[in-house]
């Protein structure tokens, strides 16, 4: 009997052990109902040949929500990241912003890095009346409300890098760039600025993005020998351009590169020594010595692991979250019309410096730096503006009407594309 008894103690025990695990789990399932995460989400190229590029920006752009997770979240929630891959095709980009907004119901999207994949979701975002932060340098010649561009304008990267090779390096330039619309579009505004400056162009070649195909394009900067090369072009095919200027003899020495799409992290996928001596030009770079740019290095590294490096648009994907949650913070509401009108006007001390939403267009007030390539994969910089510098999305070359007819030509030219598809076409 009292074997008995003690067994049934056991099972009451049991029961009551069981049940009190229940009302947590019913109690814990009641509350994530009543206070549901803020779903975000982030749109990159983890596939392809973007990937070397945009790979990093998810991390940052993690770390920044991991932090705010953190300190206790937004509106007494967390934040819940949903990341999807646009596989260096901007077709599916359009398709995961829509799925995004319309099925997974995020209150924003962080992501994008080419403009082909940021002009095909345009229209999406726009017909939602939703909201894209946008963290990479462009070509400008773009102003949605359902955009905030936290990346470099035109006159924050390519018109000062143009200015201060033509001052620093020499006048005659040869301009070679993938063939999508940021590319082109950087180069004419460039063809501008070089003809109204005096100097001459030499040259001004393209390739497909993801080709590895340089030779005719080396054959034609060897035999034209110009001052300096800006290059334009995106992802992993500068790994081959790097590689194929060396092999033809061409050097920081000899004629310098200046490029717009080259930082710490897609060094570290090239070999350092085609690429030391020769330029960039962002608005910031690891080595800037500050304290909130310190905090910002040594949490990426501590998450990510020691080996990890920081660039220009790790750093713009990074306060772009802080910029979004204030903004969410100080109305204390996930409704997305509002969020767009908050972040107008936020201002946040970046790694970079102090950033700013311009509030007519919704671009970002930040500092110019040009910086050396080391060969540490690191940037020296050579030159900075030394305050940040007004967003202007349009530069002045030309009336607003001639960039939007320029653009439109391309569009049309590329069959309805953003990017001269070529043989990859589908």
């Amino acid at each position: 009997m009292a074997e008995l008894a003690f067994n049934k103690k056991q099972i009451l025990f049991i029961v009551i052990f069981v049940l009190s695990l229940a009302l947590i789990f019913l109690y814990k399932l009641q509350v994530k109902i009543a206070n549901p995460p803020i779903k975000v989400g982030i749109l990159h190229s983890l596939t392809g040949t973007m990937a070397i590029s945009e790979k990093s920006v998810v991390d940052a752009t993690l770390l920044a929500i991991e932090e705010i997770n953190h300190k206790g979240g937004l509106l007494g929630k967390k934040i819940q990241p949903i990341v999807v891959d646009g596989k260096s095709d901007w077709s599916i980009f359009a398709k995961e912003a829509e799925r995004l907004i319309s099925k997974e119901k995020v209150v924003t999207v962080f992501g994008c890095w080419t403009s082909a994949s940021r002009k095909t979701v345009k229209p999406i975002f726009e017909k939602h009346n939703h909201l894209l932060i946008y963290p990479v340098q462009y070509e400008g010649l773009e102003q949605s409300p359902n955009i905030v561009y936290t990346g470099a304008a035109p006159n924050q990267q390519i018109i000062p890098a143009v200015k201060w090779s033509f001052d620093n390096l020499g006048k005659k330039f040869f301009l070679v760039g993938s063939d999508y619309v940021f590319p082109r579009t950087a180069n004419e505004i460039i063809k501008d600025q070089v003809n109204a400056l005096g100097g001459k162009i030499l040259g001004e070649e393209y390739i497909l993005l993801g080709s590895k195909d340089l030779k005719g394009i080396i054959e034609k900067i060897v035999a034209t020998k110009p001052d300096i090369i800006l290059n334009s072009i995106n992802g992993d095919s500068n790994i081959a351009f790097f590689k194929a200027l060396r092999k033809a003899g061409i050097t920081p020495e000899t004629i310098p590169t200046i490029s717009f799409s080259i930082a710490e992290e897609e060094l570290r996928s090239m070999n350092i020594k085609d690429v030391v001596g020769d330029y960039a030009a962002w608005n910031y770079f690891q080595k800037l010595d500050n304290s909130d740019n310190q905090n910002f290095v040594n949490q990426f590294k501590n998450k990510y692991g020691q080996n990890r490096v920081t660039s220009d648009p790790m750093e713009a994907s990074y306060f772009g979250v802080y910029l979004w949650a204030q903004a969410v913070k100080d109305i204390g509401t996930t409704n997305i019309k509002a969020i767009r009108e908050s972040i107008k006007g936020e201002s946040f001390n970046a790694p970079g410096g102090v950033v700013y939403i311009d509030k007519d267009n919704q671009h970002t007030w930040k500092s110019v730096r040009i910086g050396k390539i080391t060969a540490d994969g690191q940037f020296e910089i050579t030159w900075n503006s030394e305050k940040p510098i007004r967003p202007i999305p349009y530069p002045i070359t030309r009336s607003k009407a001639e960039w939007d007819n320029f653009l439109n030509s391309l569009y049309l030219n590329w069959n309805k594309n953003w990017a001269n598809l070529g043989h990859h076409e589908k």
